[in-house]
C-alpha cells in the first residue's frame, strides 16, 4: 500500500507545481537541507542533477511503496551516525559524494527527489536509488532504474518551465551538471547468475548495458543537458560484501572486477563518440575503479587504517548486515568510521567520500578527465 504522504506529494507536485518551486525545502530534521527562497533566479548558479545507485542515493528508496529495513538498511541506525546523527536513507555513516559536490558548487545539500514537500529545482535534484540499474530488469520494484530516474528529470523540466518560463528553464538545464554513477548493480546481478559466463555472453551483456545507458544520455542531451560527469564502475570484486560472499581469502573476486573494467572501457569509448556526434556535449569521467583500488591497497597513504574491511557489519570482512536489521540481530561497529575506507560491505565512509568527491571536483587528468566537475561549474 502506497503511503498517504507519498500520494499527497505526487498529487501536490502535479497540481500545484509552483508552490513546490518557490519555497524552501520541507524537511523533518532542521539544518539537513537548506535552499534559496528567492524568486529571482541567480543566473550564475549551476544546478546539479544526480543519477545513480546506492553510492549516490540521498534517500529516495525510503519513499517507495512497502520499503522496509530488510530491503533498505540505510533507513535505520547506525547509518547517518557521523554527520546527521540519524539515518537519512544514505548508504553511509554520513554524507555521500553528491553532498560534497553540491557544497563545492555552492549549492544546498540536495534532498531526494521523492521526499515529500517543496523543492527548489533550480538547485537541481537527486534521483539516485540504491540497487538501481541501467537495465529495467535489475532489481525491479525494489529500486528506481535509470529510465525512471530520467522520467523524473522530465517532470522537473516541466516544473522549471512553469516557474521560470521557457528560455530560463532551458538555460538552467543547459548549464546544469549531470552527475552519474550507475552500472555496478547490473554487473553484480549478472555475475551472481552467470559466474562462468563465456566471453561472448559477457560482451553481449556489456553491450546491452552500454546501449541502454547511451539511450538515456541522448535523452538528457535532447532535454538540454550538455555537461555529463561520470563516476565509472568501481572495483566491484574488492568490495567487502563480494569478497565475503564469494569466500575470497586473498585478493578480490577477479571475474566481477573484470566486468567493471570492460564496462569502463566501453563507457569511455561511447562518451568520446557522443562528444563527436552531439554538438556541445561535454563529459567527465572520474576513475572510481582505480581510486577504490588505491584505497584498498594503500589505505595508510591516504590516512586510513583499513582499506579492505567494512566498519559496520558481520562476517570476516564485516561485509554484510550493517545495522543487524534495525538492531534485531547482532552486528559489529568500529569505534571510528573515519579510520576505514569502507562503511559497510559496499559503500565508503563519509571521510572516504570526501576524498573521492575532491577527485571528481578538481582531479587532474590522471584521475578525472577530459574535464573535472569544477571546470563544468565554471562554464556558465
Amino acid at each position: 500500500m502506497v503511503s498517504l504522504s507519498y500520494i499527497v506529494y505526487v498529487l501536490a507536485s502535479l497540481f500545484n507545481p509552483i508552490s513546490f518551486l518557490l519555497y524552501g525545502h520541507h524537511h523533518d530534521h532542521p539544518n539537513q537541507y537548506s535552499s534559496s527562497t528567492s524568486i529571482e533566479h541567480n543566473h550564475n548558479k549551476v544546478a546539479l542533477f544526480v543519477f545513480g545507485d546506492s553510492p549516490f542515493e540521498a534517500g529516495n528508496n525510503q519513499y517507495l511503496p512497502n520499503t522496509t529495513v530488510e530491503e533498505d538498511a540505510a533507513i535505520a541506525w547506525p547509518y547517518g551516525e557521523t554527520y546527521f546523527h540519524h539515518s537519512t536513507g544514505r548508504f553511509c555513516d554520513g554524507r555521500v559524494v553528491p553532498d560534497f559536490i553540491a557544497k563545492f558548487g555552492k549549492l544546498p545539500m540536495l534532498p531526494p527527489y521523492l521526499q515529500p514537500g517543496p523543492h527548489d529545482f533550480t538547485d537541481g535534484s537527486n534521483f539516485a536509488s540504491g540497487g538501481a540499474g541501467v537495465l529495467e530488469t535489475t532489481n525491479p520494484g525494489l529500486s528506481i532504474n535509470l529510465p525512471t530516474q530520467f522520467s523524473y528529470l522530465k517532470n522537473v523540466a516541466k516544473l522549471l518551465e512553469l516557474k521560470l518560463g521557457d528560455l530560463e528553464a532551458k538555460r538552467v538545464l543547459r548549464t546544469a551538471v549531470y552527475l552519474v554513477s550507475i552500472g555496478g548493480v547490473d554487473y553484480i546481478s549478472f555475475y551472481s547468475t552467470y559466474p562462468n559466463a563465456t566471453e561472448s555472453l559477457r560482451s553481449e551483456f556489456i553491450a546491452n548495458v552500454i546501449g541502454n545507458l547511451t539511450v538515456v544520455l541522448k535523452e538528457i542531451y535532447n532535454l538540454g543537458g550538455r555537461k555529463i560527469a561520470f563516476q565509472n564502475v568501481g572495483s566491484l570484486g574488492c568490495q567487502p560484501i563480494n569478497r565475503q560472499s564469494y569466500g575470497v581469502t586473498e585478493g578480490c573476486v577477479e571475474g566481477l572486477s573484470t566486468l567493471g573494467r570492460l564496462h569502463n572501457r566501453a563507457l569511455a569509448n561511447v562518451l568520446e563518440e557522443l562528444e563527436l556526434e552531439l554538438s556541445g556535449f561535454k563529459y567527465s569521467i572520474f576513475n572510481y575503479y582505480d581510486a577504490l583500488l588505491e584505497l584498498y591497497h594503500n589505505p595508510a597513504k591516504h590516512g586510513f587504517t583499513n582499506g579492505s574491511d567494512a566498519c559496520c557489519g558481520i562476517g570476516p570482512y564485516r561485509g554484510d548486515d550493517c545495522g543487524g536489521v534495525n538492531g534485531t540481530e547482532p552486528y559489529e561497529l568500529c569505534p571510528n568510521p573515519g579510520d576505514y575506507a569502507w562503511w559497510d560491505g559496499g559503500h565508503s565512509t563519509e571521510r572516504a567520500n570526501l576524498k573521492l568527491a575532491e577527485l571528481i571536483w578538481s582531479g587532474t587528468l590522471n584521475t578525472t578527465g577530459p574535464y573535472n566537475v569544477k571546470q563544468f561549474f565554471q562554464q556558465v
